[in-house]
């Protein structure tokens, strides 16, 4: 959700005259787009202002704005701990950024201005996509769950659903325009329909994907296993364009542990979601994200979650040391976990994981897969002849290309399973057959048109600045 926010916040100002900074240049304009799920985040955002004053001290037209959940939830401090900053903005309103930094020019003065409710969707709002190809669509935003370590319900607000209409009116614009793969995105995305009372409207919007000629690829992401319903099941197996590949959070295999993490559902409704899917959808595959060390985690509770991790089989899991944030009611519960005793779980269970996710890999040996080419994750390794795309069950694989006749990002490539890694299969063989999809078409036309494609300002372009401001 962040990445189509900074998408959002990239496509405002190129609208209102801002042009994209090339890699290894000067930016006039450095903005971070945070998160507060976990304390990292804190820490990576005041360092990089801090690399950053020294060039705001030399040149007082440079400007850095920061936006997203840290924004909204430091909003008085970030100013104090850097008062070079021109702009903080919150969640709920990206669309005013390009007015902020006009003020903080024109008034000499930092801006802070920080909404309690929500302005805009962001769909609604003009795009730099990273993607010709593939995008995001907002189904919903905010959340009305109350995770006890979660702190995003208090910055994102609660939940708002976008009405039907405008979601598939934005689908169908964006396939016009060549894209072949739409993610559906919402904090807690089965969930939709809360606001206007259908709990089978998520089912009803896979389904009305479905229907629209030129989308090829259908995902989601997150659903939560408490809103997981029967029909949503059907519409993924029965919908042609929905993928077979689901990705829901389980955060521990511990019944005590989801229940003081508040999380509505136990071990067995989650593993019972996953039988169903897997009934209806055999070659589906189910990604997860997994907390280790959450306050009062026992030795057992720590092994029960293992023991999922092995019957659940996962294609792979997202996996993170419990992080304590200050405001939600984990960060007070008694018995915090050392964090010796956290990074040895937290090994542990990447160990294991990878086990599985290399079992699971293995298992596609010898098979025929359709492949997305991708352009914003991808790779073309031009030494070994290698492109790279996902399956429709969401693997990541590097393929064998002819470098003469090679497949273009958005093309869609079938190609054979020769080798597997935890993290990743190969095609050593050359692809059986390439079919140019209206995606990769408009791949290349972008390309054609705008020639050399610039990048808005991100981390490898201020590491390039550090490295200047060092020189």
């Amino acid at each position: 959700m962040n990445v189509h926010d900074t998408e959002r916040i990239a496509g405002l100002l190129l609208a209102a005259g801002y042009e994209a900074a090339l890699e290894g240049s000067d930016p006039d304009l450095v903005v971070f787009n945070t998160c507060a799920v976990r304390e990292n985040a804190d820490n990576k955002l005041y360092g990089n202002l801090s690399f950053l004053a020294p060039r705001k001290k030399a040149d007082p037209n440079f400007q850095i704005a920061v936006g997203g959940c840290m924004a909204q939830k430091d909003q008085d401090s970030i100013v104090k701990r850097a008062p070079y900053v021109d702009v903080v903005f919150g969640t709920h309103n990206i669309g005013s950024l390009p007015a902020l930094l006009e003020r903080a020019r024109i008034e000499e003065a930092s801006q802070v201005e920080i909404k309690e409710t929500l302005e805009h969707f962001p769909s609604t709002l003009p795009a730099r996509r990273h993607s010709a190809f593939s995008a995001w669509v907002s189904v919903s935003v905010g959340c009305n769950n109350t995770c006890t370590f979660c702190i995003v319900p208090a910055l994102r607000g609660i939940e708002k659903d976008r009405p039907a209409a405008d979601i598939m009116t934005e689908v169908k614009t964006l396939v016009d325009q060549g894209v072949v793969e739409i993610t559906l995105l919402g904090q807690n995305v089965n969930a939709y329909g809360v606001d206007f009372g259908d709990r089978q409207a998520f089912a009803k919007l896979l389904r009305e994907c479905g229907k629209v000629a030129g989308l090829e690829r259908v995902r989601f992401m997150s659903p939560h296993p408490r809103d997981f319903t029967d029909d949503v099941i059907a519409a993924m197996a029965e919908t042609e364009n929905v993928m077979p590949h689901l990705h829901m959070p389980l955060q521990s295999g511990s019944d005590t542990v989801l229940q003081a993490m508040r999380r509505s559902y136990r071990r067995d409704r989650y593993m019972g979601i996953i039988e169903k899917v897997r009934a209806a959808m055999p070659d589906s595959t189910i990604t997860t994200d997994i907390i280790v060390g959450f306050p009062g985690e026992t030795d057992k509770d720590f092994q029960e979650t293992m023991d999922v991790v092995t019957e659940a089989k996962f294609l792979a899991a997202y996996t993170f040391q419990y992080s304590r944030r200050p405001g939600t009611p984990a960060a007070t519960m008694p018995d915090q976990i050392p964090d010796d005793v956290m990074k040895a779980r937290y090994d542990a269970l990447h160990i294991l994981q990878q086990k599985m996710s290399h079992e699971v890999n293995q298992q596609v040996i010898g098979t025929q897969q359709e492949i997305l080419v991708v352009d914003h994750e991808g790779r073309h390794d031009s030494e070994r002849a290698r492109m790279s795309g996902r399956t429709k069950d969401f693997r990541l694989i590097h393929f064998a290309i002819d470098p003469n006749n090679a497949p273009r990002p958005g093309d869609a490539v079938i190609s054979k399973v020769t080798a597997a890694s935890p993290n990743f299969v190969l095609a050593e063989e050359l692809p059986i057959s390439i079919r140019q999809t209206a995606g990769g078409n408009a791949q290349e036309a972008r390309t054609k048109e705008a020639g050399p494609q610039p990048i808005m300002v991100g981390m490898p372009t201020l590491q390039k600045l550090k490295e200047n401001m060092a020189k």
